[in-house]
C-alpha cells in the first residue's frame, strides 16, 4: 500500500506537467499568430500609408507655421516674425560635418534601421521605471525618420496614439525614399529655435552666413539645438550652448564620424556669433498693429506681406525727440498721425528693450488743460463766439472751487484769452454751463474710449485717458470736424494677392466745420501767445499743453502741415516730476519732432488766421498770464490745494503745519465766507463787475445733484 502513493504521485505530477506543456503550446500558437496578425495589419497599414504619402517636391513645400513680413510705409521690411526658412540646401551641398554631427547626437543607428529603432526602444522601455519614479515623462527613442514625420504631419502632443502614428508614418517614409532624402528633409526643416526652421536658417540667424559654409564646431552647436531649442541657443545662452556643443562633438568621436584628435582640436568657444538686431521703438509699432491682423484677415497659414503706415525717418525723429527731451527721471511717449488717421511714428517709451509696456496706446492718465478742447467744443457747439466776454472770478460749483494758476481772477475776458492762458475758472463756469455730462459726451465723440467721470472738477481733466485717443480728438479738429481713425495697416497680402486693402472712411462729422474753424483759432493762439509758445516750429501750428496735479503728467498735443502729434511725459508710477509742464519738456519733443516731420511739406494756413488775446498787446499788464499751464494744482477729488502744499521745483510739499485751515475751509466749501450781499447763485458767464465778490457756495445737502459719476 505504501508504494502506490509514489506511483500516483508521479501519474498526478505527469499529468500536470502534459496540462502545462498544452497551455504553453496554445499560448505559443496563439503569441505567434497574435504577431502574425499584428505584422500583416502593420504591414497594411506601413504600404497603405506610403501609397498615400504625398510626393517629395510637395513634402520639401509643405509649411511649418505661418511667416509675417512687416514692411514700413517705403517698402522697408521693419520685422519679420514666425517661421524662417532660409535656402533649402540639397543633400550633397549639406556640409558632411553638419551630416555626421546631427546623426550622432539624434539617431548613431540612422544609416541601418527602417525607420523605426527596435534597440532605441528598448532601451527607452528599460529607463520607462526610473523616469516614472523621477515624475519625468517617457520620451526619446524618436529616430530622425520619426521626426520628419512628427515635423511634416503631427503635432507635438504626447500621447500613445500619437507615438504609434509616428511609427507607422516613419516605416513608410522608409519604403517611399532614401535614407539621403530623408535626411535633406530634416535638415531643412526641423526647427533650431528663435524662429528658425532648417539649418540654413540657423546658420544665417547665429553666425550670419548659409549653411553651406557650416564649420565642425557651428555643426556641433546647431546639432546641439534639436534637444531643447530655447535652452540652447546661443543667443539665449552662449555657455549652454557651447557645453551643448561639446557633447555632440564627443559623441562624434564616439560613434566614429570624427577622431578623437580632431574632437581634441575642436572648441566650440571659437565659433563667432552674429550680433541680434537691436530691438528699437519700431516694435512697440508693430505690436500694436499686427494683433489686428485677426480682425481684418482670415488666412492663417500663408506667409504674409504686411504694409504699414510708419515711416521710418519719422520715427527716428519721434525717437531721438523722446529719448532727449524726456526728464532723466520719467517715461516719454509719441505718436504722429496723418490727416486720414495713418499713424506715421509711435514711440511707447523710451527704450523697448527695457521696457515693452506702451505708453502711447496702453497707458492711461489724467491730460490736465489738454481736456479743455472738449469743454471748448460744446461751449463754441452751444453757440458761444470767440469774442464773446465771460467773467473770470472766482466761482463754487457743488462746494468745488477752482483757481488759476495766477491765483488771480481778471474780471471780463474774451474766450481766446480765457482759453490762451488756460484760465480754470472759465473752463468750470463753461462746463456748468453746457452741462458736465455734454462735456462727457463730446470727448466720447471725438473717441475717447475710457471711463469719463461728470464731477465738476472734470473740466481740468481729471478723468484718465490714452495718448491715442487724444491724438486721434485733435486730429479730428484739425480735419475740420471730420472723425479721424487711427490705422497702422494699409494692406496685407498671401501669395502675391491682395487679402486686405485699408479704406478710410471721412463720412464721420462730429462737430460743423465752423466749429472745428473757431477751435482751431484757439488753439493756434494757445502755441503763439500761450502755455504752448515752445511748440512753435516756424509755421501755423495749433495745439495745447495739459499739466495735472503736482506736475506728474505732462502732456503737448497739437497738429500742423495735415500732421497731428500727441507727446505725454511722466513716471510710470504716477510720482511727481520736478518741473514738467506741458508747456517745457512735452512742447519742446513736440517741436523737435514736428520739425524735422514736416519739413518736406507744404506749409499749410489755417482757414482762420491767428489771433492775438488781448493782453498779448499790453505786456506790462500780462506777466503773470504768460506762465506755463500746470493745470492747477487739486487733490483726487478735484479740489485746489494750497500753495503751502503744492510741490516745490524740487518735488518736495510744504510742512503741514504751515497751511491756512481758514483758507482750506473756504476754498473746498466746508464753512461760508463771510455774508455778500450776493445769492449763492453762479454770476452768468457773459456778463458781471470785472471784480465780483465771493459768491457763497450752496448749502451741503444740495450739493452732487450733477450728472451721475462715470459715463
Amino acid at each position: 500500500m505504501a508504494s502506490k502513493k509514489p506511483q500516483s504521485a508521479r501519474k498526478s505530477w505527469w499529468r500536470t506537467g502534459r496540462a502545462w506543456k498544452k497551455i504553453a503550446l496554445w499560448t505559443l500558437i496563439s503569441g505567434v499568430t497574435v504577431g502574425l496578425l499584428a505584422v500583416i495589419a502593420l504591414l497594411i497599414a506601413v504600404y497603405s500609408t506610403r501609397s498615400s504619402l504625398p510626393s517629395y517636391d510637395e513634402l520639401k513645400s509643405s509649411p511649418n507655421g505661418q511667416m509675417i513680413r512687416v514692411h514700413a510705409a517705403d517698402g522697408t521690411v521693419l520685422v519679420s516674425l514666425g517661421p524662417s526658412y532660409g535656402e533649402w540646401i540639397k543633400y550633397d551641398q549639406i556640409p558632411q560635418a553638419m551630416k555626421d554631427a546631427i546623426i550622432a547626437v539624434e539617431d548613431r543607428r540612422f544609416e541601418s534601421h527602417w525607420g523605426v529603432d527596435p534597440v532605441g526602444i528598448a532601451r527607452m522601455l528599460w529607463r520607462a521605471k526610473e523616469l516614472h519614479d523621477q515624475g519625468r515623462r517617457l520620451q526619446g527613442a524618436s529616430t530622425i525618420t520619426q521626426q520628419v514625420a512628427r515635423t511634416i504631419f503631427l503635432s507635438n502632443k504626447y500621447d500613445v496614439g500619437r507615438k504609434v502614428r509616428e511609427g507607422v508614418l516613419a516605416l513608410a517614409l522608409e519604403r517611399k525614399f532614401s535614407k539621403e532624402q530623408i535626411l535633406e528633409l530634416y535638415l531643412n526643416k526641423v526647427y533650431f529655435g528663435g524662429g528658425a526652421y532648417g539649418i540654413d536658417a540657423a546658420s544665417r540667424k547665429f553666425f550670419g552666413h548659409p549653411a553651406t559654409s557650416l564649420t565642425l564646431a557651428e555643426s556641433a552647436v546647431i546639432a546641439g539645438l534639436v534637444k531643447a531649442p530655447s535652452h540652447y541657443s546661443p543667443t539665449a545662452d552662449a555657455e549652454a550652448a557651447v557645453s551643448r556643443a561639446s557633447v555632440v562633438i564627443d559623441l562624434m568621436a564616439e560613434t566614429g564620424k570624427i577622431s578623437r584628435a580632431t574632437a581634441a582640436a575642436t572648441d566650440p568657444r571659437s565659433v563667432k556669433l552674429a550680433p541680434e538686431p537691436k530691438q528699437n521703438s519700431v516694435r512697440y509699432f508693430t505690436d500694436w498693429a499686427l494683433p489686428q491682423l485677426e480682425m481684418l484677415i482670415d488666412e492663417s497659414e500663408a506667409p504674409l506681406e504686411v504694409w504699414t503706415t510708419l515711416d521710418l525717418g519719422m520715427q527716428r525723429a519721434a525717437d531721438e525727440a523722446i529719448r532727449k527731451n524726456a526728464p532723466g527721471n520719467a517715461q516719454g511717449a509719441l505718436i504722429s498721425l496723418d490727416r486720414d488717421g495713418a499713424v506715421r511714428a509711435m514711440v511707447g517709451g523710451k527704450d523697448y528693450v527695457a521696457s515693452i509696456y506702451n505708453r502711447a496706446t496702453q497707458a492711461t492718465r489724467q491730460p490736465g488743460s489738454a481736456f479743455k478742447l472738449f469743454v471748448y467744443l460744446a461751449a463754441l457747439e452751444a453757440g458761444h463766439k470767440l469774442d464773446d466776454t465771460v467773467v473770470d472770478e472766482p466761482v463754487t460749483i457743488n462746494g468745488w472751487t477752482p483757481r488759476n494758476n495766477s491765483g488771480r481772477n481778471s474780471g471780463n475776458v474774451s474766450l481766446r484769452t480765457a482759453f490762451a492762458y488756460s484760465l480754470n475758472t472759465i473752463a468750470a463756469k463753461l462746463g456748468q454751463e453746457v452741462g458736465f455730462g455734454t462735456v462727457a459726451s463730446m470727448a466720447r465723440r471725438f473717441g475717447i474710449t475710457t471711463p469719463i467721470n461728470t464731477q465738476p472738477a472734470m473740466v481740468l481733466g481729471t478723468s484718465n485717458v490714452r495718448l491715442i485717443d487724444m491724438t486721434r480728438a485733435f486730429a479730428s479738429v484739425g480735419q475740420k470736424g471730420v472723425a479721424v481713425t487711427p490705422y497702422g495697416i494699409t494692406r496685407v497680402t498671401a501669395n502675391g494677392n491682395v487679402i486686405y486693402q485699408h479704406e478710410v472712411d471721412t463720412s464721420h462729422v462730429l462737430v460743423a466745420p465752423y466749429v472745428a474753424a473757431q477751435m482751431t483759432d484757439l488753439l493756434q493762439t494757445a502755441v503763439a501767445t500761450g502755455s504752448g509758445k515752445a511748440a512753435q516750429i516756424g509755421r501755423p501750428v495749433a495745439g495745447k499743453t495739459g499739466t495735472t496735479t503736482a506736475n506728474k503728467d505732462g502732456w503737448f498735443v497739437g497738429f500742423s502741415s495735415g500732421l497731428t502729434t500727441g507727446v505725454w511725459m511722466g513716471r510710470d508710477d504716477a510720482k511727481v516730476v520736478p518741473g514738467l509742464q506741458g508747456g517745457t519738456a512735452p512742447a519742446r519733443a513736440f517741436a523737435a519732432f514736428m520739425g524735422k516731420a514736416v519739413a518736406n511739406r507744404p506749409v499749410e494756413q489755417f482757414e482762420t488766421q491767428v489771433t492775438l488775446p488781448e493782453w498779448q498787446l499790453e505786456p506790462e499788464d500780462n506777466a503773470y498770464y504768460a506762465e506755463p499751464d500746470n493745470g492747477m494744482f487739486v487733490d483726487a477729488d478735484g479740489n485746489p490745494l494750497p500753495e503751502e502744499r503744492q510741490p516745490r521745483s524740487d518735488g518736495a510739499q510744504g510742512q503741514e503745519e504751515q497751511l491756512d485751515e481758514d483758507w482750506i475751509e473756504r476754498m473746498t466749501g466746508n464753512r461760508p465766507p463771510a455774508p455778500q450781499p450776493e445769492t449763492g447763485r453762479t454770476p452768468p458767464l457773459r456778463e458781471g463787475p470785472r471784480q465780483p465778490q465771493t459768491p457763497r457756495p450752496q448749502p451741503q445737502q444740495e450739493r452732487g445733484r450733477e450728472a451721475p459719476e462715470g459715463f
